[in-house]
């Protein structure tokens, strides 16, 4: 974290040359760009949608100009007001901007550097309780066509205000930065922030996203409105969700099965998900694409997993649909070519996995972990997804896990490929416990044989063929979200880190020093 008071900070076509005691944080620089970039698209896309209605556009939009008829923007937590004036100078077919915050500090902050970087007629500065700002914006002629959440922590407590003071078809960004709650830590702080109980797996980051889509999707439903994810991505030691809410009672009916639980085996970590509703064909004359809305049976699994023989643990409701709209990805990476960011290099590499990411296949499992549960010799990952492919199988890599496999392939056939490379190279008989889940998959025999020797032209996608910047490493010590992101008190999080290293060895060695056992000799006499 960096004191603006005594340093200029650039990003993107804003400076930031105020501060006080407001901070700001170089980690999301990343967020920004994306961001930056998404509602660019966005307004693309919105401009289509009027044009096809008749409404009338804007033709070929400037950034950095007002128009009359273009977006209204609110930052609810804007601290230092880069990211709004960031969004003034690069965001195209603006009317307003409003950079809200809470501190003092904070908004005068924004007042000065909105001013040095001439963007008054852009951006309205507030200085408001973000809910208040929202929820006294609910009437149609005063709601946003788009909100950016970025809160400290979890944003569950502004996402009803969000839904109620969104225009219909607006965009809502939302970050969420307790990744411990929602990957699975804690679970009953998870249930009691989102309303739903996450599983530690390899997984959770993929499940985290899904967990906080389905919380939104649930403000949303007690409106009348859904939501239709754009984007969602795992970043760092956070999430990014894009999502458009739109307005329709029916469409909410969908909800439902749109929702699944999680059944994870507690031996070998098996995922099966059961959707919360079902959808059957119900033609009639008047409407061919009728549909009926029923409850599934269940549940899907058996009280012990057929693969090893272990209970399972229950999770969920997570959001079982697509998290991803792939047209969007795709004219977004479009405008990033077009349009470079200061962190272009990840974002081309991360988009490009997440346009490859198969659409229709929640979760995934990691090849590094499945062979940990059966002792295996780790196989290599073009091998085990060129087996899957040479079955007949789809896959792909998630964005969210280096070592990740995503397949529409069953369970069976990843332990059946497993036991066909434990031919090859076989666990040692210590390892097989009888009734450990080494044992219990391994002693089955596969059902067929797996060609583990080709490698799959499909095998090695375009995003690592290219080595694009798909997982990059963290670029500095100390990589996290910091503090609060307005007013610091006290030591910054670097110094306090270097304070506390080896803290308890520190302690231990004092312990042990003959001045420290002399006065415990002289307090044990005195007892």
């Amino acid at each position: 974290m960096t004191d603006i008071s005594s340093t200029n900070i650039k990003e993107g076509s804003a400076e930031i040359v105020s501060g006080g005691n407001v901070f700001y944080n170089p980690v999301q620089e990343f967020n920004r760009d994306l961001s930056v970039s998404v509602l660019n698209v966005y307004f693309k896309k919105l401009q289509q949608e009027r044009k096809a209605k008749g409404v009338s556009v804007i033709e070929e939009p400037q950034a950095g100009v007002k128009y009359e008829n273009g977006m209204r923007i609110l930052e609810a937590l804007s601290a230092t007001g880069l990211r709004s004036i960031r969004y003034a100078k690069e965001i195209a077919g603006v009317k307003e901007i409003v950079a809200n915050d809470l501190s003092k500090p904070a908004v005068k902050s924004i007042e000065e550097n909105v001013k040095y970087n001439e963007v008054e007629d852009l951006i309205t500065p507030s200085h408001n309780d973000a809910m208040t700002l929202m929820y006294t914006s609910t009437a149609p002629e005063k709601r946003f066509d788009a909100i950016d959440l970025d809160p400290y922590g979890c944003p569950n407590r502004f996402l009803d205000g969000a839904i109620q003071s969104i225009a219909d078809g607006g965009l809502l960004l939302v970050t969420a930065t307790d990744m411990a709650v929602l990957a699975g830590n804690t679970p009953e702080a998870c249930f009691a922030k989102y309303g739903t109980i996450p599983l530690r797996n390899k997984a959770c980051h993929e499940m985290a996203l899904r967990i906080l889509l389905r919380t939104i999707e649930g403000h949303a439903n007690r409106y009348g409105r859904y939501i239709e994810p754009l984007l969602c991505v795992s970043v760092d030691f956070y999430i990014r969700i894009f999502v458009r809410v739109y307005t329709g009672q029916n469409q909410c009916k969908y909800s439902m099965s749109k929702q699944s639980t999680v059944y994870q085996c507690t031996g070998c970590d098996t995922m099966t998900l059961h959707t919360l509703g079902i959808l059957k064909p119900n033609p009639t004359e008047k409407n061919p694409n009728q549909v009926k809305f029923s409850i599934p049976t269940g549940p899907p699994v058996n009280t012990h997993c057929d693969h090893c023989g272990h209970k399972h643990h229950v999770g969920g409701p997570i959001w079982s649909a697509p998290i991803h709209n792939k047209p969007f990805v795709k004219d977004l990476l479009e405008h990033i070519h077009q349009n470079p960011k200061g962190t272009s290099k990840r974002l081309n590499g991360m988009l490009t996995v997440v346009s490859e990411e198969l659409d229709d296949v929640p979760l995934y499992y990691a090849i590094d972990k499945l062979c940990c549960v059966v002792k295996l010799e780790i196989i290599p990952s073009l091998k085990f997804r060129s087996a899957l492919l040479h079955a007949g199988f789809k896959v792909s890599y998630s964005h969210a896990c280096k070592n990740s496999v995503k397949t529409n392939a069953p369970p069976s056939v990843l332990w059946d490929i497993l036991r066909s490379w434990h031919k090859q190279f076989p666990v040692k008989a210590e390892r097989m416990l009888e009734g450990s889940p080494v044992k219990n998959i391994l002693s089955v025999e596969p059902k067929q044989i797996y060609n583990l020797v080709d490698i799959h032209p499909d095998a090695n996608p375009e995003s690592r063929r290219s080595a694009l910047a798909r997982f990059p490493e963290n670029p500095t010590p100390h990589w996290g979200p910091g503090t609060r992101a307005t007013i610091m008190i006290g030591e910054d999080k670097i110094s306090k880190s270097i304070k506390n290293q080896n803290k308890h060895k520190k302690a231990k060695d004092v312990g042990d020093s003959p001045e420290a056992k002399l006065a415990k000799i002289e307090l044990d006499n005195n007892k």
